[in-house]
């Protein structure tokens, strides 16, 4: 079987709390010809989110049997705690079905499939400044002050990485991110 052309693919990554789940559901609610890969996680849920809608919920052992089928087209450890993983398959039906796919994913994902598919789109989302990061990672609440700090500095050396991306959006207002990031996959912004 010979492998998929992944032009139709956007690959959007960040640092931390920048709003890639926000843009992502922005689009998601607005945009329905775009097609938003769903990732597997070994995290617990947070308030609000869904199974099979913001993510796919596994356990620890779930998520080493895909990894040993080599399930996943690209899977990290993020913040030294928990695992993501994007399914190979439902990405390359998408694409196969000509859909205009975006993957939401990590830095350490975004390198993966950089490198088993360089033709994708690559997106760095960055905030309007270090000090608004800081306030959105703070203000969501959802995690310890130990967790904050870990993510920060995780955050740094994740802004470092923008010029490994094709293209770089930045996150001041989520309409204005995601209607730059429609057009960027060759569709038509949201309407005002």
């Amino acid at each position: 079987m010979s492998q998929p052309h992944h032009r139709g693919l956007t690959v959007l990554a960040g640092p931390t709390a920048v709003g890639k789940g926000t843009v992502s559901t922005f689009i998601r609610d607005h945009h329905p010809e775009v097609w938003l890969s769903v990732s597997a996680t070994t995290r617990p849920p947070r308030p609000g989110e869904v199974e099979g809608v913001h993510y796919f919920f596994k356990s620890a052992e779930e998520f080493d049997r895909l990894v040993a089928e080599g399930a996943f087209l690209e899977w990290a450890v993020v913040h030294g705690q928990n695992r993501y993983g994007t399914l190979r398959s439902t990405v390359d039906a998408a694409v196969e079905e000509g859909k205009a796919v975006l993957l939401e994913i990590d830095l350490q994902g975004a390198r993966q499939v950089k490198a088993a598919l360089p033709d994708a789109r690559f997106v760095f989302l960055a905030p309007p400044s270090w000090e608004e990061l800081v306030r959105r990672l703070i203000g969501r609440g959802t995690e310890s002050v130990e967790e904050q700090q870990r993510r920060l500095e995780t955050a740094k050396m994740e802004l470092a990485a923008e010029p490994e991306f094709d293209f770089t959006i930045v996150n001041d207002s989520v309409q204005r991110a995601a209607d730059e990031l429609v057009s960027l996959m060759g569709l038509s912004a949201t309407p005002r």
